[in-house]
């Protein structure tokens, strides 16, 4: 397995996951504060650290009329802030090869949307960078074609990698998850995360937004955590009902302590079993 740091943080690590977590997008300053807030306390109780998640400007919405940011540099200034103020990590995704340098310059991570997965340019551009990338699977892949996808970021001389499981299109609306697809991914060598959330959406579901099944986050990560991924992917927001992209599967913020904490456990339970 490749390994590797972020900031502070190794990946894999024995001992707690890699936990990825933020609001979907960064819509206003003191709702991202009050996020990082709250996972720098989980933190602290908890002894694991955390990279905020917080997409810069949503490029893929549903619907040309839904919220995608609050302007480039306005949002990436918030993201800068919250590395520099907290002391964690910072993970924001790229859309097109034009978007990589400016995101660059104020994050440690640089994700690549499930959607664009095969996109060669934005994958070697986010590999020259040098930094921790983060590529998630499309649902439209097999699992072990992430293997091609990665390969892509590490002919740079970039090993910094990630793949992320997100679900598979099932049907129109729908996404399924087959864990032998966290096994099969992690044969390629790189460490395997987990989307909590994304994997329960409904796309397209809402009439112009995507729906989606929050019930399920909890029992869909312990599955995870069992099936041995490296870390945890997820969307946490102050007011779900309320926020503006993906509200149907964000995570109440008030509501993540007592999960990280489950997780945390079970994870080290399933470690002594990780290499058979």
């Amino acid at each position: 397995m490749q390994s590797f740091s972020i900031g502070k943080t190794a990946v894999p690590d024995r001992e707690a996951p890699l936990l990825i977590a933020g609001p979907c997008v960064i819509e206003n300053r003191a709702m991202a504060v009050a996020v990082a807030e709250e996972l720098q306390s989980i933190g602290r109780e908890l002894g694991v650290g955390f990279i905020f998640k917080g997409s810069y400007r949503k490029a893929n919405r549903s619907s040309g009329s839904s919220f995608t940011g609050i302007g480039d540099e306005a949002a990436l200034e918030v993201l800068r802030e919250i590395g520099d103020t907290y002391g964690m990590p910072v993970l924001t995704d790229v859309h097109e090869t034009r978007d990589v340098e400016l995101a660059a310059r104020y994050v440690d991570v640089l994700q690549i949307p499930a959607f664009l997965s095969r996109q060669t340019e934005l994958l070697q551009a986010a590999g020259d960078t040098g930094l921790a990338v983060n590529i998630k699977k499309g649902q439209f892949m097999a699992p072990q074609d992430m293997a091609l996808a990665a390969a892509k970021v590490a002919a740079t001389g970039n090993r910094r990698i990630m793949l992320t499981e997100r679900g598979s299109s099932f049907g129109y609306n729908n996404l399924v998850v087959d864990f032998r697809g966290v096994v099969k991914m992690a044969e390629s060598g790189w460490p395997v995360i987990y989307d909590a959330t994304h994997s329960l959406q409904l796309p397209g579901a809402g009439n112009g937004v995507s729906g989606g099944e929050r019930q399920y986050v909890a029992p869909m990560a312990r599955a995870a955590v069992a099936a041995g991924v490296d870390g945890l992917f997820f969307e946490v927001h102050p007011d779900p009902e309320h926020a503006l992209s993906d509200a149907a599967t964000q995570l109440p913020l008030q509501a993540f302590r007592p999960l990280v904490r489950q997780l945390l456990e079970l994870y080290r339970c399933v470690q002594p079993f990780r290499s058979t």
